[in-house]
């Protein structure tokens, strides 16, 4: 089985920490290190897979040329046709849990993250920090939530950040956020090729490169993200069920055994604070939720998206922070908390999938590492959704190329922008690999380790924004929901990007790529900055109309 901790982040410490100990990895089976050199044949047939990729895309593309171009059309009584009203609203609540809880990938946190909570903490108490970073997203919410009916496009962070802290700022977080969720698709896709690759051969199957299987992955993906974002909904929802229920089959089965040593509330306990190092506990806890905050990237796509939203982030917030610590609870009761610190350094990658054989059934641990990839899959899924989002946001309101602000005829979804994040995530999956970088080591420790701190990082400037924003304007000025939620979710914010910070070189690899990466991520913000001034100097209607009327009722909040 492989570490699959792809949305919850981790050390590469710990990653290579993993690789060494697994014995499914085919370059350790065979005794070493992976070359990453390709011979003449296999470089051949990587660049005719992406090229042949890459036409099926420019046809579709050539295809979708009459797609819906966003033109005013009549100022009728619902005002000037817009293009978000040619989107399918077809999203209730529940179709939006499902997109963004599959992004969180629970089963993938559950499976990998929680070891690392436990071993990097050395604490008997992952179930407490769990909780912990539950209450610090649920206070996030809030003022998220708050602040919804008053962002009026889908744009989720940057779109928040632009209405509280300016136009020059918003932009600076729009491209951030571009950038790092890009790096986090890019990420899940070079470890989902892998753990394929791994999955497929140990069930018996041909020894693929890594590459093709995440070619072919990505391929569906793109399918699935050009048509109607109902049809992604339904297929998340499927995974995300099968995910829960096989979760809950080894929770129950712990609990029905009694544990390895009885069982107790004991982990829960705020004593258990002053074990270990409880920080790191809650950091690694809190990268276990990274999806959630995708729920206002929807708006233009939900029913009545002013109550859809903030109930959907609500439920995924509360539901999964619930789930996660009440799993860790009845992992760490089947483990024994005597040993738990132990087992999870020294042997993380086994102990779930060992307790699914052990309390529940020897196929059920089997069928644990093909869920894995299809969690996997789900959560690439979601963030090709996202990413889709985001262009077509930006398309439509003139930052990007008109084009990318499409809305397909029959399928009523962003799927020029949809063909887009597939061609361009294709095309540099290809140089990953033509280079040579080791999908596990290289590729996702460097990349998704840098979008773990950009997501902490925007989340941060939001809870700003919604504190800057109810302090500017006229609006309702609720204090729980308007200032104390939300800089009681800036505070708990800031000690998480300072404890990223302060472990960046491990996340990433070394202090080398550290220093590359966070160069690279302040440029993305700079390269937004300097974006929203030349727009502002030489296209001033289109600057002025990045903030829509109604997001906010005095100009001080949508300066520069």
């Amino acid at each position: 089985m492989r570490r699959t901790d792809v949305c919850a982040g981790s050390t590469p410490q710990t990653l290579g920490q993993l690789l060494r100990c697994n014995p499914t990895h085919s370059d350790v089976r065979q005794g070493g290190r992976p070359d990453c050199g390709f011979r003449d044949a296999a470089q051949f047939r990587l660049v005719e897979g992406i090229a042949m990729t890459l036409s099926f895309y420019v046809q579709e593309g050539r295809m979708a040329t009459k797609d819906v171009k966003f033109e005013p059309v009549d100022a009728g009584p619902n005002g000037i046709l817009s293009p978000d009203r040619l989107l399918s609203r077809g999203l209730g609540v529940r179709s939006i849990v499902f997109m963004v809880v599959a992004g969180a990938a629970p089963m993938t946190a559950v499976v990998a993250g929680w070891p690392v909570v436990v071993s990097a903490s050395g604490s008997t108490g992952g179930p407490l920090f769990f909780l912990i970073a539950t209450a610090i997203l649920f206070l996030f919410a809030v003022g998220f939530t708050r602040m919804t009916p008053f962002v009026k496009n889908a744009g989720a962070f940057y779109s928040y950040i632009q209405t509280g802290l300016g136009r020059g700022v918003g932009m600076g977080a729009a491209t951030f956020a571009l950038g790092t969720y890009l790096l986090l698709f890019l990420a899940l896709c070079s470890y989902l090729g892998s753990a394929a690759q791994t999955t497929v051969h140990d069930l018996g199957g041909p020894e693929l490169p890594w590459w093709l299987c995440s070619l072919v992955l990505m391929a569906t993906c793109g399918a699935l993200a050009y048509r109607d974002v109902e049809l992604s909904a339904k297929v998340l929802g499927v995974v995300l069920v099968i995910e829960t229920v096989v979760l809950l089959a080894v929770n129950i089965g712990v609990i029905v055994h009694g544990g390895a040593e009885g069982l107790s509330a004991d982990s829960l306990s705020p004593a258990r604070l002053g074990e270990g190092v409880p920080p790191l506990g809650v950091m690694f806890a809190f990268f276990s939720f990274i999806g959630f905050e995708a729920t206002a990237v929807f708006r233009n796509e939900a029913r009545d998206p002013d109550r859809t939203i903030p109930r959907a982030t609500y439920i995924a917030v509360i539901g999964v922070g619930i789930f996660y610590t009440f799993t860790a609870w009845a992992l760490q009761a089947g483990v024994g908390s005597s040993q738990i610190v132990e087992v999870a350094t020294n042997d993380p990658t086994s102990i779930v999938v060992g307790l699914a054989g052990q309390y529940v059934s020897p196929l059920l641990a089997t069928l644990l590492q093909v869920f894995l990839i299809t969690s996997l899959f789900a959560c690439i899924l979601t963030f090709q959704n996202v990413l889709t989002r985001y262009l077509f946001t930006l398309g439509t309101q003139g930052v990007l190329p008109s084009g990318l602000g499409a809305i397909h005829p029959r399928h009523h979804a962003p799927s020029r922008a949809a063909l887009i994040v597939s061609v361009v995530a294709i095309a540099l999956l290809g140089v990953e690999a033509i280079i040579g970088l080791d999908p596990v080591t290289q590729a996702y420790t460097w990349f998704s380790g840098s979008a773990t701190l950009g997501i902490v990082v925007l989340m941060a400037l939001t809870s700003l924004a919604v504190i800057v924003f109810f302090r500017r304007n006229a609006h309702n000025k609720k204090v729980w929901g308007t200032l104390l939620a939300p800089a009681l979710a800036l505070l708990g914010l800031g000690g998480i990007v300072f404890l990223v910070l302060q472990n960046f070189g491990l996340l990433v690899g070394g202090d080398l790529a550290a220093g590359i990466l966070l160069t690279l991520m302040a440029a993305l913000f700079l390269g937004g900055v300097t974006t929203a001034l030349v727009m502002r100097s030489k296209r001033p209607a289109t600057y002025a109309a990045l903030i829509p009327a109604g997001s906010s009722s005095e100009e001080s909040s949508a300066g520069i």
